[in-house]
């Protein structure tokens, strides 16, 4: 049932299958042959390398890979064709055992089977599998897509080795399937990386590669079937006797015509994608005799010419047109008759001639890929993440406001302001409800994609694209920031050079240089980069394990600390827990310092924190110690996922208001105090006044607030440090010290002339129809918690703006 290959580098398999053809009936001397002509999709698949991101379990791994058509109506399979082990994996070694395997049974093949045995651990597979993929049975070119399936199975350390395959084939642990288009087919060379889901968290390095070659060609009876769907199909109406079989022949010209064409179409694909991979990695390649072969040949413009009649008649019976279409989608023919006639043997020349230069160049491009196989993965790898912010835009809707140059006050109070600052009416428009109208906005944008129809040349990974309008929407708000405001309105600058210069949106600006460090870098050293997550309340230190893995993918270099130093103990004084996480980031950014040091010299520290909830609050408040002050002018990026900057003042959220009543009144918890502004009698004495009028964001170089309209848990106001229109109509001191508050955090936002401090805020909404009627989705507990459970909305923000998060 199995076909093994020993461990011989560069060895190739073929399958006997792969090139198997319609048995072939002499046919009765009084019946005419007829000469039809095939082809076969062949996919090649080259895994580099198998990453550990977050494997919870050690054991022994596999990849499976199988392919088939979308449509169901179609039940093929791609057949693996040949395999080619680029380099010999060590034989000795106690991480890779076995060799791969191929299934006939479901067409799959198996890599050998490896052993995880730590995080981060690379397992180098270095093997191309191609597949082939018939399209014999279809009438013409295949407007179906094609469905790659990736599997990952799992069997634990066994002693007795022997069971180990039984044990891996029992069931997989993750799956991950990616789609491929109609219009790659003709080709395409792709980065596809596979992560199976967020209990699995891996990255395999894949690339794939598309092109479309010729079969051998073979001959048919002109005998017509007992129906008259094919003289349907080309007249429109039935054909009886003699009729039918013209009719038969006819079909076959437009069919074979279109797939000469389609050869034609692949040729170039493959010649220009050739000739730009070359260049990209700078290996020449010699294809000056080929090209000027190629120009040579003479049936290129009675083609062209047959393919008018051609599409039109494809066209009038409503037939697929993707083997047709250019690579943008559009139609190159319009309507018309044949210009000159083609013959029969011209059409098989033609066939065999074009079909012979795809399958050269498919051939040079397997050999150039073979020995420049990391240079490849590495310049389609750039290609992928470059394209990232362009295909998942679809989910994300930008905008840009203006920080505001002044003191932001209330809108029923003209009076000035008990700190000296005279109150001007806001720039930010008030609405009813600003939670509701962000909710409001992105529903309307998930129904807009429902109706959708998403059409292009890129592999679709399906854990996105399979139900595109449950994915979440993520609303991203530029601010564009103003001066820094004084104790004067009239010291404001008004010159708009500041508001209008480069930032996120353009992709430029993100690295510029923090003038605040105490030092020039050196020319040589290491740029020590530390991210350290910190949890919410009761929560766990493993709880942003997502987010840390998506920072790990595009900057695999950084140092994190996932935050153990309040771990059930987030119940006590704000105080207490800041200077338990400011001990223990002081404590880990002195043992890596000194482990760069030993093996090098530092050229720059970049400190960046992401905190979930009140991990937001305790992160602020380390930053107030005294022990972090000689490491706040290394401080990079701050990201907040729903964060309570500004407490509970105006929580809407009567249920969870009542549940923090029930905290303080029979746990006596500090922290619930501090945030409901009960900790003292005197509002300007409570712990979030006071925090909030130290510099805990002044010295950030790039500030992302995380909120979402569906989370009941934080203030929709607060995690958005933003403007609340009760407050702005509320007169009493509350309402006044929550004006303190929000400017007081806003001057520490606002960048100094000498800086470009990227801002923004992104609004995450969730798919609210697969969480079901439950007391979670009632109090908004879900969304809170979502954030923490689904990794899609960070992939968005993180890949669309790489360089922030670099």
């Amino acid at each position: 049932m199995f076909r093994h290959l020993g461990w011989l580098v560069g060895l190739n398999y073929k399958s006997p299958s792969s090139k198997r053809l319609p048995d072939a009936k002499p046919p009765p001397a009084e019946v005419k042959p007829v000469a039809m002509l095939d082809s076969v999709q062949e996919i090649a698949i080259y895994i580099h390398r198998f990453h550990n991101l977050d494997l919870f379990q050690q054991g022994w791994y596999q990849i499976k890979i199988t392919m088939r058509w979308e449509d169901s109506e179609y039940t093929s399979v791609g057949t693996p064709a040949r395999v080619v082990q680029y380099e010999a994996p060590d034989l000795g070694s106690d991480d890779v055992y076995g060799v791969w395997r191929i299934d006939d049974t479901d067409n799959s093949f198996s890599t050998q089977p490896f052993r995880i045995k730590y995080a981060r651990q690379d397992i180098f597979l270095s093997i191309m599998i191609s597949f082939n993929l018939s399209l014999s049975r279809y009438e013409g070119l295949s407007s179906s897509a094609v469905i790659l399936k990736f599997e990952l199975l799992h069997a634990p350390i066994l002693g007795n080795r022997s069971d180990l395959q039984a044990s891996l084939d029992a069931s997989p642990a993750a799956v991950h399937e990616f789609r491929i288009p109609p219009k790659a087919l003709l080709g395409l060379h792709s980065y596809c990386p596979v992560h199976f889901d967020v209990f699995h968290a891996v990255l395999v390095d894949v690339t794939v590669h598309i092109s479309l070659l010729k079969a051998v060609s073979y001959t048919l009876p002109s005998k017509v079937p007992s129906d008259s769907s094919i003289a349907e199909d080309v007249g429109g109406e039935g054909l009886s006797g003699s009729n039918q079989a013209s009719a038969q022949v006819a079909a076959a010209g437009v069919n074979d015509i279109m797939l000469v064409k389609s050869l034609l179409s692949a040729r170039d694909i493959l010649l220009e994608e050739l000739q730009k991979l070359s260049k990209a990695i700078d290996q020449a390649i010699d294809l000056t005799d080929f090209i000027s072969k190629m120009d040579d040949t003479k049936f290129d413009s009675i083609l062209q010419e047959n393919l008018v009649a051609a599409d039109a008649k494809v066209s009038g019976q409503g037939k697929p047109q993707n083997g047709l279409e250019k690579v943008n989608g559009t139609s190159e023919f319009g309507s018309g008759e044949l210009l000159r006639p083609l013959s029969r043997g011209a059409l098989l020349n033609s066939f065999h001639s074009l079909g012979d230069q795809v399958l050269y160049l498919w051939n040079t491009f397997l050999n150039f890929h073979r020995f420049n196989k990391t240079k490849v993965l590495e310049y389609l790898r750039d290609t992928w993440a470059k394209d990232r912010k362009a295909e998942w835009s679809i989910w994300m809707v930008y905008s840009k406001v203006e920080m505001p140059h002044h003191f932001i006050n209330g809108g029923g109070d003209e009076s000035s302001h008990s700190a000296g600052h005279r109150r001007v009416s806001t720039m930010w428009k008030l609405t009813d409800d600003p939670a509701q109208t962000a909710a409001t906005r992105a529903e309307l944008h998930r129904r807009s994609i429902a109706q959708m129809k998403i059409n292009n040349r890129s592999i679709q990974d399906m854990h996105i694209f399979g139900d595109p309008s449950s994915i979440p929407i993520v609303i991203v708000e530029r601010v564009l920031n103003a001066p820094r405001r004084t104790t004067s309105e009239n010291s404001y600058l008004r010159n708009l050079d500041v508001i209008n210069s480069p930032g996120l949106l353009s992709g430029s600006g993100s690295e510029s240089v923090n003038k605040r460090s105490s030092y020039s870098s050196p020319k040589k050293g290491r740029v020590l980069k530390i991210v350290v997550f910190v949890h919410g309340f009761q929560g766990h230190h493993l709880d942003l394990r997502l987010i840390r893995n998506q920072w790990l993918l595009i900057d695999p270099k950084v140092e994190f600390l996932m935050s153990e130093a309040n771990e059930d103990k987030t119940s006590g004084d704000f105080r207490e827990m800041g200077q338990r996480l400011a001990q223990e980031v002081v404590s880990f950014l002195k043992k890596k310092m000194d482990k760069v040091s030993r093996s090098g010299s530092i050229a720059d520290i970049k400190l960046s924190f992401v905190g979930h909830s009140i991990g937001n609050v305790i992160i602020r408040t380390a930053l107030t110690d005294s022990i972090m002050e000689p490491f706040l002018r290394y401080l990079h990026i701050y990201l907040s996922i729903s964060g309570p900057h500004l407490g509970y003042l105006y929580s809407s959220n009567s249920l969870f208001n009542s549940g923090l009543w029930l905290l303080k009144k029979l746990k006596n918890t500090q922290c619930i105090h501090q945030l409901t502004f009960t900790d003292d009698p005197d509002l300007q004495n409570t712990f979030f006044y006071q925090l909030c009028k130290k510099k805990t964001l002044e010295n950030f170089k790039h500030i992302i607030l995380l909120s979402s309209p569906q989370d009941g848990y934080v203030p929709y106001h607060s995690a958005r440090i933003d403007m609340c229109q009760a407050a702005s109509w509320d007169l009493s001191k509350k309402g006044k010290v929550f004006l303190e508050m929000l400017n007081d955090c806003l001057d520490q936002i606002r960048a100094p002339q000498s800086e470009n401090r990227v801002f923004i805020r992104c609004d995450i909404n969730f798919d609210t129809s697969s969480y079901g009627k439950n007391l979670n989705t009632f109090i908004g507990r879900a969304a809170h918690i979502e954030f923490l459970e689904s990794d899609t909305f960070a992939r968005f923000i993180m890949w669309s703006f790489p360089d922030l998060f670099r």
